[in-house]
C-alpha cells in the first residue's frame, strides 16, 4: 500500500468521503456525519488526511486528524480528532485502517498533539473493536454526537 499526505479536498478525498457518507447513512439512516468540517481543519500543522492506495492506484482506505483544543464541547487542549476513517469493503480486513490510524497518530504526537480522540457510534462495532484494540478507552464525550445515545468517544495519550 502507498499512503499519502492528500489535501481533504482532493478528489480522491472527496470520492472515500462519499462512500463513508453513505454507509454512516446506511447504518444509521440520518444522512451522514453532520459534524461541520473544512479542508483547512486538516492542513499542517494542525491535522493531517491521508489515503491509502492500493497497487492499482486505486484510493482504498483514509483518515485524518485535525487539532482540537478546549472549545465548550468537551474537548480538552491538546486534541488531535480523529476523522473519517473508512476502508472500502473489498479491501476489509486485511489491516489497513490499523496502518492508516497508526500513521495519523504519528503525525499527530509530531504535531504536539497530546491526546487522539475520536467519536464512533454503536452501529459500527468494528471501528469500536479496532479502536479499543489499539489502546483507546471510553473518554467524555465530546463533539456534535456528544447527546445523542448512540454515540461512543474515546480516547488514546500520544
Amino acid at each position: 500500500m502507498d499512503i499519502r499526505r492528500v489535501p481533504y479536498d482532493h478528489p480522491d478525498a472527496v470520492k472515500l468521503d462519499d462512500e463513508v457518507q453513505a454507509e454512516y447513512h446506511e447504518r444509521y439512516g440520518d444522512g451522514g456525519d453532520a459534524t461541520s468540517m473544512a479542508a483547512t481543519d486538516f492542513e499542517p500543522p494542525n491535522g493531517a488526511y491521508l489515503i491509502a492506495y492500493d497497487a492499482s492506484g486505486r484510493p482504498v482506505a483514509t483518515g485524518g486528524w485535525r487539532s482540537r483544543d478546549s472549545n465548550g464541547e468537551g474537548n480538552e487542549d491538546g486534541d488531535a480528532e480523529l476523522k473519517r476513517m473508512y476502508v472500502v469493503r473489498d479491501m476489509r480486513g486485511i489491516g489497513l485502517a490499523r496502518r492508516i490510524l497508526s500513521a495519523l497518530e504519528d503525525d499527530a504526537r509530531a504535531a504536539g498533539r497530546l491526546r487522539m480522540v475520536l467519536e464512533t457510534g454503536t452501529k459500527q462495532p468494528e471501528a469500536i473493536a479496532l479502536y479499543t484494540s489499539t489502546g483507546y478507552a471510553p473518554c467524555t464525550k465530546f463533539g456534535y454526537y456528544r447527546f445523542h445515545s448512540d454515540s461512543r468517544c474515546y480516547a488514546k495519550t500520544l
